[in-house]
């Protein structure tokens, strides 16, 4: 019988929110029982920092390269990964011991594949010393310097929580993050997958610079705006929409000028159908229509986009939680489940989901003691 792990999953994504730990008890394969989960926000000087750390990045030439802002934000996001699983730990009655491995991911300041460069911030030796628990990290690197994007990572954890459905058609994960990305499963294949497009991060900037709040909360703004065609039709003239996988993006490549001189209301309604557009292109790009689209990531949050996204799929949208999953907790799951198979030598990527020559296991493993 193959080992059961118990691991910690712990992911921040491009929108640069929370920090989120999840629980979960994995052979790195079939085998999926999720324990407790919990989010830890980031302050609004933490936010700023990282902002400012994601700036200073579009410099950088090597992966390892950490200079001004970019240091301090690094020590920044190990203290508070190690806060946040110091507190988990405590508020669910573990003994560190108890837990096998934590899969960090840490912070994505930069991702330009294309360069041979993903950065993540994070030091995952300090942390495994800190927290007294070993830790897998640096799960992108490896894929890339095997030719692969580095991206999406989540895809094999996809499959798995689709095998585990008992919906013996495709699937379509939509997963909407500060980017958008898709994992097509058809049971007993691997996974396709890619990112598409805009996620949050749009519509997260368009609302911290007019607003100084840090999302659209409940959709509000979206709901009471008008699409603007004009804006629209500049934004998804975007070449990236007519690029063939393999493919990912950066938090920041696309450009949200055409809706500068709306109002916020339209802005923000114009954004939501961008990031809907992109995600209703990606249905070219899989082999035969799913069955139907499940939602994950922040954006199920978002009434507007959840509403839009359903209006305009040529399927039915269900959101994790009708499967009996937690949206918010499916990355960090993912992260404690490909820590495993790290652990263990198995693939975490594959020529389908990130375009690596052959299937690739990655990232390292910091021990503990």
């Amino acid at each position: 019988m193959s080992k059961i792990f118990r691991a910690l999953g712990a992911m921040t994504g491009t929108s640069m929110d929370a920090i989120d730990l999840a629980l979960v008890e994995t052979d790195g394969r079939k085998a999926l029982a999720f324990g407790p989960r919990a989010s830890f926000a980031f302050s609004d000087q933490d936010r700023a920092l990282l902002r400012d750390a994601v700036a200073a990045a579009k410099t950088l030439n090597r992966r390892e390269e950490r200079p001004g802002v970019l240091a301090e934000a690094e020590i920044l996001v190990t203290r508070r990964h190690l806060e946040a699983v110091e507190s988990f730990v405590s508020a669910e009655n573990l003994a560190s011991a108890s837990i096998d491995l934590i899969g960090f991911h840490g912070q994505t300041v930069l991702h330009r594949p294309e360069r041979g460069l993903t950065v993540q911030l994070g030091d995952g030796a300090l942390l495994a010393r800190r927290a007294g628990i070993d830790v897998v990290y640096d799960l992108r690197a490896a894929d890339i310097e095997a030719g692969g994007q580095g991206a999406p990572l989540v895809p094999v954890f996809h499959s798995a929580l689709a095998e585990s459905s008992g919906v013996d058609a495709p699937l379509l994960f939509v997963n909407i993050g500060g980017v958008a990305n898709i994992t097509y499963c058809v049971p007993g294949e691997p996974p396709l997958a890619c990112d598409i497009g805009p996620g949050n991060a749009l519509l997260d900037d368009l609302l911290l610079a007019r607003t100084g709040r840090a999302m659209d909360e409940d959709g509000a703004a979206a709901r009471a705006g008008r699409v603007d065609e004009a804006a629209l039709t500049a934004l998804l003239a975007n070449p990236w929409f007519t690029k063939m996988p393999p493919k990912s993006l950066d938090r920041n490549a696309f450009d949200a000028s055409p809706v500068a001189s709306l109002s916020l209301e339209d802005a923000a309604a114009t954004l939501v159908a961008f990031t809907t557009e992109g995600i209703m292109s990606a249905l070219s790009l899989v082999p035969q229509q799913p069955e139907m689209i499940v939602l994950c990531g922040g954006g199920v949050r978002n009434p507007a986009l959840f509403a839009d996204i359903s209006e305009r799929a040529p399927c039915p949208v269900k959101r994790a939680e009708d499967f009996g999953w937690d949206s918010q907790a499916i990355e960090a799951q993912a992260f404690a489940y490909l820590a495993v198979r790290s652990a263990k030598g198995l693939p975490l990527t594959f020529p389908g989901t990130t375009g690596v020559r052959e299937p690739a296991t990655g990232g390292k493993l910091a021990w503990a003691g």
